[in-house]
């Protein structure tokens, strides 16, 4: 449903003001883009409900909450049937530290996104990953030495 949806300017703007603050009221958004409440908050509803706007959260500092260690997990295997894929999502899905999976192209299969206290932490993980996810050919792990750039804000297409 949300591709047959268009978006409008005004619609990128309230979009562009809820990915810097969730929190703002809807008045105060209808505000900065030139709405009433009440068609500010159905433009909101609109796109909530076509699943443009999949959740409001709050976003923690992962190092002032005791996980400052960004690990990238690059894995291959040599399995690639249902059954596998299954046991696979399940096993990293029982994993919290696991904050992103991602299925490639090219020579790594899965890359995943970890953030741990440090790299004691993040052997006890790999340590469960093995345990639950059987067949994996190849795990290669990455330390983050500075996070140059980080946003949850997606741009709008030009």
């Amino acid at each position: 449903m949300a591709n047959d949806m268009q978006l409008d300017p005004i619609d990128w703007a309230i979009l562009d003001i809820l990915q810097r603050d969730a929190s703002l009221p809807v008045h105060a958004i209808g505000e900065q883009v030139g709405l009433s409440t009440n068609p500010c908050w159905r433009r909101i509803r609109r796109m909530e409900d076509a699943g443009i706007i999949e959740k409001r959260v709050a976003l923690l500092d992962a190092a002032k909450v005791g996980l400052g260690t960004t690990v990238f997990v690059a894995i291959r295997t040599k399995h690639h049937d249902p059954e596998w894929l299954k046991a696979f999502s399940d096993g990293i899905a029982a994993i919290d530290e696991i904050v992103e999976c991602h299925r490639m192209a090219g020579d790594i299969d899965y890359m995943l996104a970890l953030q741990v206290r440090d790299i004691a932490d993040y052997d006890r993980i790999y340590q469960r990953l093995i345990e639950k996810v059987p067949g994996l050919a190849d795990v290669t792990a990455s330390f983050s030495m500075e996070r140059m750039k980080h946003t949850t804000a997606l741009p709008r297409p030009s």
